[in-house]
């Protein structure tokens, strides 16, 4: 059995999930997010928490297990507490700043480069070489720094570009000059 697919996923309070045929909703206090499951994939909701069963060891069962209980407690922690990515931008001269809610990267292209956030997802800039993706989906959060982390990804000679917080970049080295 799925390890991961047997635990329980504890409800806090405040949250409230409903189940239709094979839509759950979540919602709770910074929003409400729904999604569609499998049929064969069983979704138990009791009082304060909620299990996930599948009928059969077939393989597609078994996949669907451990992926459909993930994907409920990533829906529990977005609607209590959210997620967040951070971005860092390394260069001489890159830098970003916010206008209204969208924002704007100056990282050595001839224009400078806007990007607009996408329903319940926000941006900040804590300083002009920091960047913070927030919101309640932790796959749209993830795929809009990706997006942003696109424009101008870190180069392996300088480490010049956007990068993730923490990420190490594998540095190769340059030229190493004239031959004998």
């Amino acid at each position: 059995m799925s390890r991961i697919g047997r635990k329980p996923i504890q409800v806090p309070n405040g949250v409230t999930v409903t189940l239709d045929n094979t839509v759950v909703t979540v919602k709770g206090p910074k929003g409400t997010l729904s999604r569609e499951f499998h049929k064969d994939i069983k979704v138990n909701v009791a009082e304060n928490e909620i299990v996930v069963e599948r009928p059969s060891d077939n393989k597609l069962h078994r996949s669907l297990h451990g992926t459909t209980r993930s994907l409920i407690a990533n829906m529990v922690t977005g609607v209590t507490e959210g997620f967040t990515r951070n971005l860092e931008l390394v260069g001489v001269g890159y830098r970003a700043s916010k206008s209204g809610d969208k924002i704007v990267l100056n990282v050595g292209y001839s224009h400078p480069v806007e990007i607009a956030p996408e329903q319940n997802i926000e941006f900040e800039v804590p300083s002009n070489t920091k960047i913070t993706v927030r919101g309640i989906d932790k796959e749209r959060v993830g795929a809009i720094a990706a997006q942003i982390r696109s424009v101008r990804e870190p180069e392996p000679y300088k480490g010049k570009g956007i990068k993730y917080e923490g990420e190490r970049i594998l540095r190769k080295e340059g030229k190493a000059g004239k031959k004998k």
